[in-house]
């Protein structure tokens, strides 16, 4: 096993900030490229900034231990590097009585892993939340809102202290095993080396794995996600978050009502297929992406298992304001069309199997000297130190 002391890592999201960070902490040379201009650039910088407690997911799968874990540790890290935070808890909330097993079973999924979660009547919940409909709700602690773009720049001064290599607007356009032993990464103007390699690419995760000679078994398919705000006037109708009993089937967990630290309450988002894998709008659209994503077989069986009525009522909510104020008004009647205004979008990197599965867990594969992160959406941010915690270890081991 060759002796690790230098690493590169492809990807400044938070997901590569922490793991950068974990390598630092373990005396490691660490060198950081980022393509954009900006660090937490795409995923991390367009979600709904929620702190995670760790309730959806499958008891002892990577998502549920390590946003368990991450809640906590995510939580102690903004509070001590002044970072805001707040631990406001959240209620998902079973508006039919045809929800009310579902809203059980997750409630039994929430203590199977640790998760301070109770069962409660609508009574009870509008002591949390007057305006909200429900038959019943599922109150839930820990989970918190959070400025994740100002976590990323406090592990970026944290990494400069460390003498760490932060390389901005670089993008790795090659990679090779070096002739010594190692890994070249080709970023344009030069080629840097270093002992390992990880890739934490986000969106473009499955194409640096194959330009480092992997053939990873998913594929990323981008799916845009839009949210409305409440008018400033209309806030007070959310005094935190409010999440609906999500569909067991997809990873997503519905359009819900978030109270942010500055006060303002964000809508969404919906989940439709982006054409583009940075494509925040409609008219972002790429020809080379949509070929992509159109020749590979699982989207196709992707879009014969969801395409109706899921995606196309999908579509249909993000092109009508009214429609997407009608999935609010299930969560809280006082919504309607007038009190949303147009808000910003992100694209979840959604790994896709060639059966047409979307992966549910992190998905992380291995090569001699090379760790490659190839499916890691929310919980993602909130659990990212742990991961980063876990990808250093995975790498030594390599």
């Amino acid at each position: 096993m060759v002796r690790v002391r230098t690493v590169i890592v492809v990807g400044g999201g938070i997901v590569g900030l922490a793991t950068a960070r974990a390598l630092a902490a373990r005396g490691l040379g660490v060198t950081v490229l980022e393509k954009e201009d900006r660090w937490g650039a795409h995923q991390t910088g367009h979600n709904s900034n929620v702190v995670h407690a760790g309730l959806y997911y499958k008891p002892g799968s990577l998502k549920a231990r390590m946003s368990v874990s991450g809640n906590r540790s995510m939580v102690d890290f903004a509070r001590a590097h002044g970072v805001p935070v707040e631990v406001c808890g959240k209620l998902v909330v079973a508006t039919s009585e045809s929800e009310l097993l579902a809203l059980r079973v997750l409630a039994e999924r929430a203590e199977a892993n640790g998760v301070q979660a109770k069962l409660i009547t609508l009574a009870e919940a509008r002591e949390y939340e007057p305006e909200v409909a429900a038959v019943a709700a599922l109150r839930v602690e820990s989970t918190g809102i959070i400025d994740f773009p100002a976590v990323c720049s406090a592990i970026v001064r944290g990494l400069r202290e460390s003498g760490a290599d932060l390389r901005l607007s670089t993008q790795a356009l090659g990679i090779r095993s070096g002739r010594s032993g190692g890994v070249e990464v080709a970023t344009g103007s030069e080629v840097l080396r270093a002992d390992a390699l990880v890739n934490c690419a986000g969106l473009q995760s499955d194409r640096v794995a194959r330009m480092a000679g992997l053939t990873p078994r998913a594929r990323i398919v981008p799916f845009r996600g839009e949210y409305y705000e409440l008018r400033p006037d209309r806030a007070h109708l959310v005094r935190g978050l409010i999440y609906p009993v999500p569909d067991p089937t997809l990873p997503f967990l519905g359009v819900h009502l978030t109270r942010m630290l500055d006060g303002s309450v964000h809508a969404g988002p919906n989940a439709v297929l982006a054409l583009r894998r940075e494509g925040y709008r409609w008219r972002d659209i790429s020809a080379g992406d949509l070929w992509e994503t159109a020749r590979f077989p699982g989207t196709w069986r992707l879009a014969r298992k969801y395409a109706f009525p899921v995606g196309y009522d999908e579509v249909r909510r993000s092109l009508s304001r009214a429609r997407f104020a009608a999935s609010l008004a299930r969560l809280v009647p006082a919504v309607g069309p007038d009190d949303l205004v147009r808000s910003g979008a992100g694209v979840r990197a959604q790994a896709l199997l060639p059966d047409g599965s979307m992966v549910d867990d992190f998905l992380i594969e291995s090569a001699p000297g090379q760790v490659h992160v190839l499916n890691a959406p929310s919980p993602a941010a909130t659990s990212a130190l742990e991961i980063g915690t876990y990808l250093s270890e995975r790498l030594l081991e390599s």
